[in-house]
């Protein structure tokens, strides 16, 4: 996996210790839900089962595969429920 150092840096936070990395590659391959931002980075969302069905949030860079960040959305709904 490619990350950033901002990446990096924000995985050393108590609140993002506990994401683990096959989320973040579950959520990279089966996005529920994908907007390419102005800037060119992709925020992709999906649930995840094992986190008490919390959705997960992970941010890509332009190129689509390096991870700049990844966190619970607590605002995100899924549309249709």
């Amino acid at each position: 996996m490619k990350c950033t150092q901002y990446f990096l840096h924000t995985r050393k936070r108590e609140d993002r210790k506990a994401i683990d990395f096959e989320w973040i590659q579950y959520v990279i391959d089966n996005p529920i839900h994908k907007i390419v931002q102005t800037d060119g980075r992709i925020r992709c969302w999906a649930k995840i089962e094992e986190a008490e069905g919390r959705y997960l949030r992970v941010i890509l860079l332009e190129d689509g595969e390096t991870i700049h960040n990844a966190f619970f959305d607590r605002s995100f709904r899924e549309k249709n429920k």
